[in-house]
């Protein structure tokens, strides 16, 4: 380990006791905890590369790293309620369709899984790299014809080893307290390979988190896991007929889950 890592490693714990110490209401604990947060991520990433590097591309990366980062959310006051695990229990390859909201939402990913990622992302060195270790895909949203031909070769590579795919359909991440419309690409991947969509449906987080105000409060997030949607009968040109189907479901949840922590969070 050289000395910048150790300066950096003392950084982070040196952020971890101010932000025990800063008050919870201020501004100064929004940008610590973000600090804190992308720091130690970054400086893990780095740290791990060696050992991914020994079974590159594998998503059991993934697991081990959400695994071993997961007490993160306890030092940022963010505490998950993961309903639905017996939908994520099986053994399959379905594609995961999930609102997106902000980047705080390190928690263990179910199983075999990986992501879909846009290729900037690759690099935003050490985290790309360790990325892209743990068997991220990365696409380039610039060119549909390029992205799509990444997605459909991928797939035939996961339905062989019964992996996950995770697909956030809204694009950018929006902490709007809504669920955007989806883009259509991962739709037609699961008609066009009749691969399951599960949509998987986050609480919102404005209850403690709002970014124009620079606000980061302890909160609480319902995940919940949803029944598969079977893609077998569908076809492209009812491609919008999936994407109502699967967004009102999630719409629905959101809604009521939302509400449900907004009436925890007022009564604690």
């Amino acid at each position: 380990m050289d000395y910048c890592t150790l300066i950096a490693i003392f950084c982070i714990f040196l952020l971890l006791i101010l932000i025990r110490k800063a008050n919870q209401s201020s501004k100064a604990i929004y940008y610590l905890k973000h600090i804190y947060y992308y720091g130690l991520t970054s400086i893990c990433a780095f740290l791990w590369i060696p050992y991914f590097a020994l079974r590159a591309k594998d998503t059991m990366n993934l697991l081990t790293a959400a695994t071993i980062l997961g007490p993160i959310s306890k030092v940022i006051s963010m505490k998950w309620e993961l309903r639905g695990k017996e939908y994520l229990s099986k053994n399959k390859t379905v594609i995961m369709i999930a609102n997106h909201q902000s980047s705080l939402a390190i928690w263990h990913v179910m199983g075999r899984t990986t992501v879909i990622a846009k290729k900037e992302i690759f690099y935003v060195w050490p985290f790309g790299l360790a990325a892209w270790l743990c068997g991220l895909i990365f696409i380039n949203k610039q060119s549909a014809t390029e992205s799509k031909s990444i997605m459909y070769d991928a797939m035939e590579r996961l339905k062989r080893e019964n992996i996950k795919l995770w697909v956030f359909p809204e694009g950018t991440r929006r902490n709007t307290n809504e669920i955007h419309k989806f883009k259509k690409g991962a739709f037609h991947l699961a008609i066009q390979t009749k691969t399951p969509i599960m949509p998987i449906v986050y609480s919102s987080y404005q209850t403690f988190l709002n970014d124009n105000e620079k606000i980061l409060k302890p909160g609480e997030v319902i995940i919940e896991a949803l029944p598969e949607i079977n893609t077998e009968n569908y076809t492209t040109d009812k491609i919008d007929e999936l994407i109502d189907k699967t967004r009102n479901v999630m719409i629905e949840v959101f809604n009521r889950n939302s509400l449900e922590i907004k009436n925890r969070m007022q009564c604690s």
